[in-house]
C-alpha cells in the first residue's frame, strides 16, 4: 500500500480533532465522510476538502476507492459499525470506548480478525508527547521501581472557543440508557488506559468508591488499582468542580498523573488543560535534582493529531498499533470493575468481567437531570423547572 484512502464515519464534536492528523499526513488522502445528517456532513467536506460524502454506512463501505475508517459514531453504534467495516474488507480505527459491553467488543475483535483487516482503538493520550516521554523515562529506570501511580482528573468550567462550538445534541446520548455510565465510561476511559499503559504489570485487581454527581458526571470518585506486582500500586481521583474555572483550550477540564519510584518520580502536570503553571513534565531525580522538560510540545489535541498519523503509518509499515482491540477490551473490563466495586463495596478482578456494569443510579430520569441543570445554573432565567417537567410529561 502506497497510499492509504480513508473514510471518515461520523462528523460531530470530536471529528475535527481525530481528522486533523489524517488531513496533515502526507501518505493518506481523507476521500469520503458519512453521516446521517446530510448538511454537517456537507460542510465538513467543504471544510476539508473531501470528494465524497454519504449518508447511509453501506454506501460508504460499497465503495472500492476506501482503504479504511475512522469510526468515529456514538458508542452504542460501534459494534455494528466495526462488524460492518470488517466484513466489507476495511482496516478499522474505532473511538473510544470501544463498546458497550466486553460481550460486544469480543465480536468486534473476532469480526477483524475474521476479515484479516488491521483494527485498533484511537487513543490520544497514547501519544500525547508529556505522557510519551513519561513512559520513557520510567522504562528507562529514571524512577528506580515504579511503586506508585496518581491520576487525577477534575472537570470545572471554561470559557473556551471549544468548548463553546459543541452542538448539545451531541451528548444526548451520553446521558440516557444508549451508554452504559456516564462520565467515567466516556471520559475516564482514556485515563484507565493510560493506567493499563505505563507498566507492563496487569491490574489484577479493584476497589472504589463511585458517587453520583450532578447531570453525567460520578463524582466524587476515588479508586485502587492492585497491579500484579505487590509494591506497585494505583489511585484514582475524579471530581466535578463545576464553580472552578479552568484554563484550557479544549474541555473545562484536566488531568495531572504522577508516577514515584524507588530513586525518584515524574510527573504530568497536564493534559487537557493548561490548570498548573509549570512545565508540562516534571523529573524529580534520585540527586534531589528536577529536570523540567518545558520544550514538550503539550497541546492536548496533538494527542489526536498523532494517534491518527499512527494508524496511517502502522497501516503503511505492517506495524502493530500502539492500542490493539484486546487492550481495548481490558480497558472496558477496568473500567466496569470500577463500578461493580463502588457497587458491591467489594475487590474486583477485572478479567472476570465479560458483560458490563453501571452505577445503581444510572441512567438519570429527565427529570433529574433537568433538576440538576437548575442548581448549576444552566436553565435560563425566569423558566420553572416544575413547570417545564410537566409541559414535556416528564413527571
Amino acid at each position: 500500500m502506497e497510499r492509504v484512502r480513508l473514510g471518515v464515519v461520523g462528523v460531530g464534536n470530536i471529528a475535527p480533532l481525530n481528522v486533523a492528523g489524517y488531513l496533515e499526513h502526507e501518505r493518506c488522502d481523507v476521500v469520503a465522510v458519512c453521516d446521517p445528517r446530510a448538511e454537517l456532513a456537507e460542510r465538513r467536506a467543504r471544510e476539508w476538502e473531501v470528494p465524497r460524502v454519504y449518508t447511509r454506512l453501506e454506501d460508504l463501505l460499497d465503495d472500492d476507492d476506501i482503504d479504511a475508517v475512522e469510526i468515529l459514531s456514538p458508542t452504542h453504534l460501534h459494534k455494528d459499525h466495526v462488524v460492518a467495516a470488517a466484513n466489507a474488507g476495511k482496516h478499522v480505527s474505532c473511538q473510544k470506548p470501544m463498546g458497550n459491553s466486553v460481550a460486544d467488543a469480543r465480536v468486534m475483535l473476532a469480526a477483524a480478525d475474521e476479515a484479516g483487516i488491521v483494527f485498533r482503538v484511537s487513543e490520544c493520550f497514547y501519544h500525547y508527547p508529556p505522557l510519551v516521554e513519561a513512559k520513557r523515562l520510567i522504562a528507562d529506570g529514571a524512577v528506580g521501581t515504579p511503586t506508585m501511580l496518581r491520576i487525577r482528573t477534575v472537570v470545572g468550567d471554561t470559557d473556551s472557543p471549544f468548548q463553546a462550538a459543541l452542538d448539545p445534541a451531541g451528548y444526548e446520548w451520553r446521558f440516557d440508557s444508549r451508554s452504559p455510565g456516564g462520565h467515567l465510561f466516556d471520559d475516564v476511559v482514556h485515563k484507565y488506559a493510560v493506567a493499563l499503559w505505563l507498566f507492563p504489570e496487569r491490574i489484577r485487581s479493584v476497589q472504589a468508591v463511585v458517587r453520583p454527581g450532578a447531570l453525567f458526571f460520578e463524582a466524587p470518585t476515588a479508586a485502587i488499582f492492585e497491579y500484579e506486582r505487590d509494591d506497585l500500586l494505583g489511585t484514582m481521583e475524579v471530581t466535578h468542580a463545576p464553580h472552578m474555572r479552568l484554563r484550557t483550550r479544549y474541555y473545562g477540564a484536566d488531568e495531572v498523573f504522577e508516577v514515584q519510584g524507588t530513586d525518584g518520580f515524574v510527573w504530568v502536570t497536564r493534559a487537557t488543560g493548561e490548570m498548573l503553571d509549570l512545565s508540562p513534565l516534571l523529573w524529580h531525580r534520585s540527586d534531589g535534582t528536577m529536570v523540567g522538560f518545558s520544550n514538550l510540545d503539550a497541546d492536548w489535541g496533538t494527542g489526536f493529531r498523532l494517534a491518527s498519523r499512527a494508524f496511517v503509518d502502522a497501516l503503511l509499515e505492517g506495524t502493530r498499533p500502539e492500542m490493539s482491540g484486546q487492550r481495548a477490551i481490558e480497558v472496558l473490563q477496568l473500567c466496569f470493575a470500577v463500578y461493580q466495586a463502588s457497587a458491591t463495596r467489594s475487590p474486583v478482578e477485572p478479567v472476570s468481567i465479560e458483560g458490563a456494569a453501571s452505577p445503581p443510579w444510572w441512567p438519570k430520569s429527565a427529570q433529574e437531570l433537568l433538576a440538576d441543570a437548575d442548581r448549576l445554573g444552566l436553565v435560563p432565567e425566569g423558566v420553572d423547572v416544575d413547570t417545564l417537567v410537566e409541559q414535556l410529561g416528564l413527571e
